[in-house]
Formats: structure tokens, C-alpha cells, sequence
């Protein structure tokens, strides 16, 4: 199975380059891998440059974790890094799923200065 970078990945979502998205979707029809990583970065590029909401950005990637032919890297991770990311109005994407991450590699607590992160269950926030 091929893997598929973040500019694949911004393309599928936003669908707003005809020729590219066309190429996009003929390369993910044999089935297509996306990293934690690539991830990471797509949610990144829909937010930042695209302004994309945050509802938005989660059911960008949930649509992701549903294709018929995406396989999304640690997908129970993703899903549980959602789960922090969708309802809250400060956590970035990004900092759920390194939580996530090391959740399923039994690495806890996480440790970290971010208020905001230090809130959530397996979260470890250090002293300033």
C-alpha cells in the first residue's frame, strides 16, 4: 500500500484544485497509508492556511478514518485524540494525539507546562 503525503491529504479535503484532487483520488483508489505525521501536518495547513474550524478539521479526518481505501496509522489513536480535540475550544490536534500516542505505548503520565493539556486524564503539568 502507497503512503500519501500532507499535500495529498489537504487536497482530498479541500477539493479545491480540480486536476490535483482528480490525481489524488485515482492514487488513494488502490488503497492509501497516512502517518501520524502527515496527520499532524494536514491539520496544521486546514486550520492555518485554509482557516478551516475546528468541527471542520474533525470531520475532515474523521472522513479519513471512514474511507474505504485510507488506512490512517494507529486509527484508535486518532479517534481517541478526536475525542479531546473536537469539544475543546484550546488543545490543539496535535497535542491530543502525542497524548494518544503515548497512551498506547504506555508511556504516562505525559508530561508538559501546557495548561490547557495538563487538564486532561494522563496528563502530568509540571511547575513553572
Amino acid at each position: 500500500m502507497r503512503a500519501i503525503d500532507t499535500n495529498v491529504v489537504v487536497r482530498l479535503a479541500t477539493r479545491d484544485d480540480a486536476r490535483q484532487t482528480r490525481a489524488a483520488d485515482e492514487c488513494i483508489a488502490p488503497g492509501a497509508w497516512v502517518s501520524h505525521v502527515v496527520l499532524a501536518e494536514a491539520v496544521w495547513v486546514l486550520m492555518s492556511l485554509y482557516g478551516a474550524s475546528r468541527a471542520a478539521v474533525a470531520e475532515a479526518v474523521g472522513e479519513l478514518l471512514d474511507h474505504a481505501t485510507i488506512v490512517v496509522q494507529d486509527a484508535d489513536v486518532v479517534r481517541a485524540a478526536l475525542d479531546s480535540f473536537t469539544p475543546s475550544k484550546k488543545l490543539s490536534f496535535t497535542d491530543c494525539l502525542i497524548l494518544e500516542i503515548a497512551r498506547k505505548a504506555g508511556h504516562m503520565p505525559l508530561c508538559t507546562f501546557d495548561r490547557d493539556l495538563g487538564k486532561l486524564d494522563g496528563v502530568e503539568r509540571l511547575a513553572r
